[in-house]
């Protein structure tokens, strides 16, 4: 009995295997398979994943690990040679091939106990066989300074990162190299993510939707452009209220992202602040768009891009600064110092005093309501600031209704803080 349910168990063990295999192969037939010019479907590609679980199946138990690139080649060769045999102009075969060698990799992944992880890769492959026209459409529409801005987030978080030393230096101990530049990574990333949205999705789905880009992008240049837009044209001061109010809340979006990348343990203290801003602003917002009703066409929104060196630089540099000053003032004079930090900083740049209070929270140096005050006091700074930028390039009819927003988003961090 004991070896009959041995070989019961090793029997479920192969069939669960095999069968797992079997609908990876045909997961990526399918797509294959609405594809005139494929020399493989989904019998073709189902046969090929149990083909790369039984060569691992034998390579395991005859010790002969010779097998599996044996395979593979084999696999390889032959698709070659049918698209030798019968060539097309149009479709060289190439895709065709490596995903086959791919499905035969992730039969053999499957029969090694790599399951999960084959079954992720094998729908991001053909989530990219299926989305062929899309991803053309994508490559199409990127220009030379797109294509530049992907290169240099490239150089930033592959490049410069990994050979930054992972160690702290200075005064207060609190200057770490490798985190200072993930810091500028992280931002970088996100301000690429909303100008590659921007650029990709373009202007047409509506003020809201711009907001949300721009303020992904940058905040300050979607303020600034649209008041802009709004004191040369009259009629789009509505327009350029939704927007404006839209991208600030997305800085409360944003940070909250943040704060769950770098220092998760700190949310219970600062998502009551950012989430009861973030409600009342929707509401007055809601309200602006409501009012707006059909905009029409939307001007541009040009931005810098956000991964330049220069920018990176600047940013790791401002970010050094108040970390020194956010660590020193605090240690000198308690609290109020990094509050005070917090206030001058947050006038211009919310990130900067907002990973520095962070920072210091991860080193035991601030208590979590204190770091969620700093960043709350950084908040209603740059709200302030933004406010002067409406009212200096707009003027006062803007600016008016933008006080409305602005207020509503303060009482409601305010309410936010008080009841944390």
């Amino acid at each position: 009995m004991g070896n009959s349910a041995i070989l019961s168990d090793i029997g479920l063990e192969f069939i669960q295997a095999f069968l797992l295999a079997l609908g990876i192969g045909m997961l990526l037939g399918l797509e294959r398979e609405r594809n005139p010019a494929s020399r493989a479907g989904l019998r073709t590609f189902g046969l090929v994943t149990l083909l790369g679980a039984v060569c691992a199946l034998i390579a395991e138990r005859t010790g002969s690990p010779w097998l599996l690139p044996v395979g593979l080649l084999v696999v390889g060769a032959m698709m070659i040679a049918a698209y030798h045999r019968q060539p097309d102009a149009n479709d060289p075969g190439t895709t065709s091939v490596v995903a086959l060698l791919l499905a035969f990799c992730y039969g053999a992944m499957v029969w090694y106990g790599l399951r999960t992880l084959a079954v992720m890769l094998a729908i991001l492959t053909t989530v990219l066989l299926y989305f062929k026209a899309e991803l053309q459409t994508v490559s199409q529409r990127l220009t030379r300074r797109d294509i530049t801005s992907v290169l240099q987030f490239g150089v930033l978080s592959l490049v410069i990162l990994p050979i930054l030393p992972d160690r702290n230096f200075g005064p207060y101990d609190t200057l770490n190299p490798a985190q200072v530049w993930w810091m500028v990574v992280l931002i970088s990333g996100v301000g690429l993510c909303g100008y590659a949205a921007l650029r990709l999705v373009g202007q047409r789905y509506g003020a809201p939707l711009l907001g949300v880009l721009g303020g992904l992008a940058s905040s300050t240049a979607t303020t600034l452009v649209f008041a802009r837009h709004a004191r040369a044209t009259a009629s789009l001061t509505q327009l350029a209220l939704v927007v404006i109010l839209t991208a600030n809340l997305i800085v409360l979006v944003r940070l909250a992202g943040v704060a769950a990348i770098v220092q998760p343990d700190i949310l219970p203290a600062l998502l009551p602040i950012l989430g009861s801003g973030l409600l009342a602003g929707l509401a007055f917002v809601a309200w602006a768009w409501h009012r707006l009703g059909r905009a029409g066409a939307l001007p541009e929104l040009e931005l810098r891009n956000p991964t330049e060196l220069g920018t990176a630089l600047t940013f790791a540099a401002v970010y050094a600064v108040v970390l020194l000053l956010s660590a020193a003032l605090s240690e000198r004079a308690g609290s109020l110092g990094l509050y005070a930090v917090a206030l001058v900083s947050g006038l211009t740049d919310v990130d900067a005093i907002t990973l520095s209070s962070l920072r210091l929270f991860g080193q035991g140096k601030l208590a979590a309501g204190e770091a969620s005050t700093a960043i709350l006091i950084a908040v209603l700074a740059n709200l302030l600031f933004k406010l002067g930028i409406v009212a200096g390039v707009a003027g006062r009819h803007l600016a008016l209704r933008i006080v409305g927003g602005f207020s509503g988003v303060a009482a409601g961090c305010l309410a936010g803080w008080f009841w944390a």
